[in-house]
């Protein structure tokens, strides 16, 4: 998971103790250092304490903030007194770093409301929002109105924010790369290059004959082949594959891995059928597992926001995301349901460590089962996990997505690829409103809940139409 960078801005106002600023910046420093968080914050040489409060404070910490501008991911404004208003938000402006910003007011103790201790930071909180709404600079609340940065409640919200930031960095500036054309069966994944690259978003395209053309001419006993070969059998149980079959899974492994090298995409989308297995003999789904379990995502059928949703949540949780079908009932049970892929499913998100590379049984009646090898089939772990889809819109000139929450359960189900039986509440409202609002049949998962992170990024600080099913 990429180490964050914050940016650190130290409340202070002159007639309120400032004292407070100087313990509490020296609090606040400790509890990001073991959270893992990296600072960019001016030192007492720099301002009274490390503080901003005048107008000079708030350039001089623009400055430094300037100066790091590759390196800060978000903004953390800690008010361990009331803070001067207009001097924190000043800075902000002055650095215009187009960042998240987290708003932190430490508590007040009943029991020393004396002058000399005294914080009324909750008070200059309000302030600085007010102040920051004027300016048009979009800001992150902790969930209580006050809190002790040592408690456990604020380093849940410096995690929740710490992930809001990777999200939205990592998706603005984001390189995608597309191979092949998309199915001409599936209307359902078009999608918008534009919509996509306003939002920072780059998408870079290869012709599946290209892709093809470089492994026709790379050798069998390539260095590069050999390697591949190996890199698989230790991701799975590759037994059933054919020789044949393996050693063409491997050329075309190595092909995609250096072009995605080579153009510095974070995630793909491959057309993953039926011109492949019809003219080339295998499916590409064990490479795209792969690629998806090294938090690098890849969407079945160019389904290029598909990979959007599954790179996001990669983002903010660490963890590798999978592109599912909503795709049968469970039974009467109206808030279940069986998810399922053919699979290219990563590995972590499988019951069995080592799952089982097999053959694509629903291709196969069309192709042969011999042009199908390479599906990497098991159950998905019993597990709470969060659910996201985006969509471009070019009717309302808009990215929109619904998210959510629901379990993977251990309901008895017998089927092939990769599958599993979720529990999601007010299941059936979800699907009236993914039909109602004509969204694709696809869904990214994430085995980690972090659906608050999800929507915090995309509507606050990207500007997105979200749907939260609660």
């Amino acid at each position: 998971m990429k180490q964050v960078t914050l940016g650190l801005i130290v409340g202070n106002r002159g007639f309120f103790p400032s004292h407070l600023a100087e313990t509490g910046r020296a609090t606040i420093l400790k509890v990001l250092e073991e959270e893992g968080i990296n600072v960019v914050a001016l030192g007492p040489e720099d301002t009274v304490y490390g503080s901003v409060e005048t107008l000079s404070d708030a350039h001089k910490c623009a400055e430094l903030f300037k100066a790091h501008r590759e390196e800060i991911d978000g903004i953390l404004i800690t008010l361990p007194n009331f803070g001067e208003e207009s001097g924190m938000a000043n800075a902000l402006r002055f650095a215009d770093l187009n960042v998240p910003v987290l708003i932190q007011a430490t508590p007040d103790d009943p029991t020393k409301m004396d002058i000399n201790n005294r914080r009324d930071s909750f008070c200059g909180k309000m302030s600085i929002c007010n102040n920051l709404t004027q300016y048009g600079i979009p800001f992150s609340l902790t969930t209580r109105h006050t809190v002790d940065p040592e408690s456990a409640e604020f380093r849940a919200d410096l995690r929740k924010f710490a992930g809001v930031c990777r999200v939205v960095g990592g998706l603005k500036g984001a390189r995608f790369g597309m191979l092949g054309a998309r199915p001409v069966a599936f209307n359902t994944v078009r999608f918008s290059e534009k919509l996509l690259e306003r939002a920072g978003i780059t998408v870079g395209t290869l012709d599946l004959s290209e892709a093809l053309g470089q492994v026709e001419r790379m050798a069998d006993d390539d260095a590069r082949v050999t390697a591949k070969i190996a890199a698989i059998n230790a991701y799975a149980n590759a037994a059933k594959i054919p020789a044949e079959a393996m050693l063409r899974i491997a050329k075309l492994g190595v092909v995609i891995d250096e072009w995605v090298s080579a153009n510095e995409y974070d995630a793909t989308a491959i057309q993953c059928w039926t011109s492949l297995q019809e003219y080339f003999g295998v499916v590409p789904c064990t490479l795209m597992s792969m690629l998806s379990n090294s938090l690098a995502p890849s969407a079945c059928e160019t389904d290029i926001v598909g990979t959007t949703a599954m790179y996001a949540m990669a983002l903010a949780s660490g963890q590798p995301s999978a592109l599912l079908d909503w795709n049968n009932n469970y039974g009467d049970d109206p808030d279940k349901g069986v998810v399922f892929h053919c699979s290219n499913l990563p590995k972590a998100v499988f019951t069995d460590d080592l799952p089982v590379l097999d053959y694509q049984e629903i291709i196969a009646g069309s192709v042969g089962m011999d042009n199908t090898w390479g599906t990497v089939y098991g159950r998905i772990k019993a597990k709470p996990f969060t659910y996201l889809r985006v969509s471009t819109d070019d009717f309302t000139g808009k990215i929109k997505a619904y998210v959510g929450e629901g379990t993977f359960t251990d309901d008895p189900i017998d089927t092939f690829g990769g599958y599993g039986v979720v529990q999601v509440p007010n299941y059936q409202r979800l699907l009236n409103y993914i039909c109602e609002n004509a969204f694709e049949h696809h869904v990214a998962a994430n085995l980690t809940q972090v659906a608050d992170i999800i929507y915090e990024a995309f509507t606050k600080y990207l500007g997105w139409d979200v749907y939260y099913h609660q």
